[in-house]
């Protein structure tokens, strides 16, 4: 566990830069406007060497069935960005603050969809049972470090969205289609990492 906890400070020391959706679409501008801050939480289980993360429910309004962190919009009672996705994360999938010990925060990620997503990298200390919330979560699953901090799995893909063609980061992981966001963040660390 020192160990991982060492080579995930270090990552968190090294110099990079905020991100995007628009990241591999030059063609595409980047909207100039107001941004609602929000975060997610990379939780990394220690003794399993592996990140949690969530499928979203196939009945919500936004994003149904994606893969994601847990996390989301930062409420006015969360002093900071680390105060709600530790907040998010014990209502999507009941983690207790208690066996969460943050680190740090990667820059922020811009999403089209008009958020300013602060990515919260933390460690869980204890013993841990997923308790996924049925109206945002189906599934709680672990992928392993090594899997999502491996560059070299990380693929670019497209698909057309509004009218043209979109490009986007994947790291597919078994049954498990992570894209998007989600990827893009993943391989932002797993730049610092390598």
């Amino acid at each position: 566990m020192p160990d991982l906890e060492k080579r995930l400070l270090d990552a968190l020391s090294r110099q990079g830069s905020a991100s995007s959706d628009f990241d591999l679409n030059d063609d595409v501008p980047v909207p100039d406007c107001k941004l609602t801050p929000a975060a997610v939480l990379l939780a990394v289980r220690a003794e399993a060497g592996t990140l949690i993360l969530t499928k979203r429910s196939a009945r919500l309004k936004h994003h149904p069935g994606q893969i994601a962190f847990p996390g989301g919009k930062q409420d006015p009672g969360d002093p900071t960005p680390e105060d709600a996705a530790l907040r998010e994360a014990q209502e999507e999938i009941g983690l207790p603050h208690n066996i969460v010990q943050v680190l740090g925060t990667l820059p922020p990620h811009q999403t089209v969809t008009g958020y300013q997503v602060t990515p919260v990298l933390a460690m869980v200390t204890g013993v841990y049972d997923p308790i996924p919330e049925a109206g945002e979560v189906s599934e709680v699953f672990e992928v392993p470090l090594g899997h999502l901090m491996n560059p070299a799995m990380f693929r670019v893909e497209g698909r057309r969205w509004q009218g043209r063609k979109r490009f986007y980061y994947t790291v597919p992981y078994g049954p498990y289609y992570v894209w998007g966001a989600t990827a893009r963040i993943l391989r932002a660390l797993a730049e610092r990492m390598s």
